[in-house]
């Protein structure tokens, strides 16, 4: 998926979290032969070619092509696995790969765990008996410095922006980059959505306030081009 990923696990090791570990790597490398677009032989590749029908493709394909046709309802046409008119789920695959990973540490009994794909977290439970998890927001205006930080528990801290590809995120209602915003973090219980609404954030632009609000479980940090912090 063409980032780092890390797992950080604070439970107690078992045979079945470390069995769970490997797990969830295999499963990290299975999604990166399925829609990786720097590959030119994942499926997604070869049905953006045409080389592959969508009725050949694997189940898990179809999953998320729909997720991202709901993605695209639930942020008002702000979101599209077709950027620049050409397949490209990765908005969307990233933070749900995570996800995933997570759930399957947790389901072998890693109750607090944190899995990190390119900065976007998905964290299970406490970073210590009685600690929240404590996350640093990257200043897209000042290399090094920090924004802000999240606290909390059991909780999903996605942010897309600027700082490090420049303006790659297209408008789909303009095809043009969306330059309002210089980045959009969001928080919330699933990294799936969270990833998501990050990005239809920056697509918004100044909208994206009112628009977060409305959204139970979910919040929002910005800053726009312009000097100016704004956050729910």
């Amino acid at each position: 998926m063409g980032t780092v990923f890390s797992f950080d696990i604070r439970d107690r090791p078992t045979p079945a979290i470390a069995a769970a570990l490997r797990e969830a790597v295999v499963w990290l490398h299975h999604v990166d032969r399925l829609f990786s677009t720097y590959r030119p032989d994942s499926v997604i590749s070869r049905l953006a070619r045409g080389t592959m029908t969508a009725g050949r493709a694997p189940e898990v394909v179809a999953h998320v092509l729909d997720l991202c046709a709901e993605a695209a309802t639930r942020t008002r046409g702000c979101f599209t696995a077709y950027p620049a008119g050409r397949l490209d789920p990765s908005g969307l695959v990233k933070g749900w790969a995570i996800e995933e990973a997570s759930r399957i540490l947790r389901a072998a009994g890693a109750a607090n765990t944190c899995v990190n794909g390119g900065g976007d977290l998905q964290l299970s439970g406490e970073a210590a008996p009685g600690t929240p998890w404590r996350v640093g927001v990257a200043d897209p205006r000042r290399p090094g410095r920090l924004l802000a930080t999240v606290t909390g528990r059991d909780l999903a801290v996605a942010t897309s922006g600027t700082a490090e590809r420049g303006c790659h995120i297209i408008d789909p209602r303009t095809g043009a980059p969306a330059t309002a915003t210089l980045s959009a973090t969001v928080t919330g219980p699933h990294l799936t959505w969270a990833d998501v609404y990050a990005t239809a954030a920056v697509v918004l632009g100044p909208e994206a306030r009112r628009w977060i609000a409305g959204i139970p479980g979910y919040a929002l940090l910005t800053v726009s081009a312009s000097p100016r912090q704004r956050a729910t």
